[in-house]
C-alpha cells in the first residue's frame, strides 16, 4: 500500500487537499444529476400525501441542522443545515439552540449553505 503515493509530508498534504477539493466537486455533480433526475421524473398519483424527503420506512428523518465533525475529508468541525449537499455522510443532527451555540463558541459555518445566516436570524427575532 502506498507505493504509488510520495513519501514526503508536504507532498502528501498537496494531494490530501486536492483529493478533499475533488470530492467536493463530485458531491456537487451528483447532486445536480439527482436534481435533474427529480425534475424529470413526473410523480405517479398517490391516494396518500406525500412524504417529506428522509423520511418513510427505513430512513431517518432530514436534521433542520447538523454538525458535521472534522475527519477526512472534513478539516473543521462545521455546522450545516440539514438539507446541505456539501454536509457529508457524517451529519449529527443538532437542535437549533445548540447550533447557535456551536457558532458562538467559534465552530465554523458551512460556506455552501450558510446557517449562520438564518440562524443569527431567527435567535432575534
Amino acid at each position: 500500500m502506498g507505493d504509488d503515493l510520495p513519501p514526503d509530508l508536504a507532498r502528501l498534504r498537496v494531494l490530501e487537499t486536492w483529493a478533499a477539493h475533488y470530492l467536493t466537486r463530485i458531491r456537487a455533480r451528483i447532486a445536480a444529476v439527482e436534481r435533474q433526475q427529480a425534475q424529470q421524473q413526473t410523480p405517479a398519483p398517490t391516494a396518500a400525501p406525500p412524504s417529506r424527503p428522509g423520511t418513510g420506512p427505513g430512513r431517518a428523518r432530514t436534521p433542520d441542522w447538523g454538525l458535521a465533525e472534522a475527519g477526512i475529508g472534513v478539516p473543521t468541525t462545521e455546522i450545516h443545515r440539514g438539507d446541505c449537499w456539501a454536509r457529508g455522510k457524517t451529519l449529527v443532527p443538532v437542535s437549533a439552540e445548540r447550533a447557535r451555540a456551536e457558532l458562538a463558541d467559534g465552530t465554523q459555518p458551512c460556506a455552501v449553505c450558510r446557517p449562520d445566516r438564518v440562524l443569527n436570524r431567527l435567535g432575534s427575532s
